[in-house]
């Protein structure tokens, strides 16, 4: 039975990853036909334009610009996208250039400088379309001087490590940067701008995907401080750092543009794929295999190890008073969990909150669940995710392994490594943010 769940859940799983595909999201936005180019609800009459480029960051953004490039055809003038390490595939008029995730890196320095010289060559003439995914703040690096890129390095780890929020981390991104917060537009402006976005944030915020390049930015350096404030980072943030916002919020420096400002009058932003269109995708793959499913939320958030408790108490609600839904049951949920770094072991938040949950339903035997990053990528581990159900914790046992020690030191990869039970997919090349899967059987 325990291997009937797992490879379930695995499928489901799967199914969610082929519905935000990122090539077919976005032939089911973009079209052409004959002069002109539709999309979502605009049209652009493609010989009013004497070139048409091609830029974009994040890791599914590789198979976002193979769908451009067979959709224009030889209209395409030139392409430039940054993804991840490892996340490129063979294009025709387009350059890959990878560099370094979460962590911005050298590379990626000079690939956003490439980009950002290509948008400022562009005139009212020409027509940009971009193509944007998550992991695109991380690949997009050109901080504003006198900030370096080990400062902004450094400011990235500290977020990541306090358990800030995804909105949070980007809006300090996006005042740091000269091509976030809306900053590539107004690099652009005048050229007419397109910008295809694939969610991987709560809410599907405009603002926040890929710290919105060409998006009106909400946030202010006065915010940026406050975030600061909130996770004690005051102290541990490089001076100059500190002194920018400081600088920032007195009005000595210039704010990200705001909604009304002229750059953003030939823009469109467009969301091309979401969370949401993944769970409704892997709910009717749990009911094809005969689950009673229920679609919990596609914005799921808070700490992770919280979250996994919650999820423990549905499972043994179900299992007990056969409520939300009766059993066989399928809940499915997405979002994006956060993890406050305290032990120094190895994992990501999807695998903490499993192992979270595996200790909460410890010896209840019928539930399993599935805790996994769409990108197939969790934290700085070549797992997506792991797979737990009532058994976990007695295996762990048997093998002389302490679950809540590995919880405590957030090092939920080497539990998992050890157990046979981390999920690895590789690259997907797409990311709409964690798919959470539980199964609750009948009981016997």
């Amino acid at each position: 039975m325990i291997q009937v769940q797992k490879k379930a859940l695995e499928d489901i799983f799967k199914a969610g990853i082929k519905a935000v595909d990122p090539e077919r999201a976005v032939k089911r936005y973009v079209r052409l036909q004959g002069n002109q180019l539709f999309v979502g609800d605009c049209s652009y009459i493609l010989d009013s334009f004497k070139r048409i480029f091609l830029i974009g960051a994040g890791k599914g953004t590789a198979p976002m610009a193979k769908a451009l490039e067979d959709i224009l055809g030889g209209r395409l003038t030139h392409g430039q996208i940054i993804v991840k390490y490892g996340h490129g595939m063979p294009l025709q008029k387009t350059d890959i250039m990878e560099a370094g995730h979460p962590i911005p890196d050298e590379a990626g320095l000079r690939a956003t400088e490439e980009l950002l010289k290509q948008a400022q060559e562009c005139t009212e003439e020409d027509l940009i379309i971009c193509a944007f995914s998550g992991g695109g703040s991380a690949l997009l690096p050109a901080p504003s001087p006198p900030i370096n890129l080990d400062q902004k390095q450094e400011i990235t780890r500290l977020l990541l490590e306090c358990g800030a929020t995804i909105n949070e981390i980007n809006a300090i991104r996006k005042h740091l940067s000269r091509s976030k917060g809306g900053r590539l537009a107004k690099e652009a402006y005048p050229a007419t701008l397109v910008s295809l976005l694939l969610s991987d944030v709560i809410g599907d915020r405009l603002d926040v995907i890929a710290s919105g390049p060409t998006v009106p930015d909400e946030s202010t350096y006065s915010d940026c401080i406050k975030i600061i404030e909130r996770y004690e980072l005051s102290d541990k943030l490089p001076k100059s750092v500190a002194e920018y916002f400081k600088q920032g919020a007195a009005g000595n420096l210039p704010e990200t543009p705001k909604t009304g400002d002229p750059v953003f009058s030939k823009v469109q932003n467009l969301i091309v794929g979401n969370n949401r269109e993944s769970l409704l995708a892997a709910k009717e793959q749990a009911i094809s295999f005969g689950y009673n499913t229920l679609v919990l939320s596609s914005q799921i958030e808070g700490e992770a190890r919280e979250v996994a408790q919650v999820f423990a108490a549905i499972g043994k609600e179900i299992s007990q008073a056969n409520l939300p839904i009766s059993p066989p049951a399928c809940i499915v949920a997405g979002g994006e969990t956060t993890v406050i770094i305290r032990g120094k072991g190895k994992g990501g938040r999807s695998q903490e909150l499993a192992l979270a949950c595996a200790i909460a339903i410890d010896g209840w035997d019928g539930i399993s669940l599935l805790s996994a990053g769409t990108d197939g990528t969790d934290g700085p581990t070549d797992a997506a995710g792991a797979i737990v159900n009532g058994t976990t914790c007695k295996r762990a046992r048997q093998a002389n392994l302490d679950p809540r020690g590995f919880l405590l030191a957030n090092d939920s990869y080497s539990f998992f490594e050890s157990l046979g039970d981390l999920l690895k997919t590789g690259p997907t090349r797409t990311n709409v943010m964690d798919i959470i899967c539980m199964l609750v059987e009948d009981s016997e």
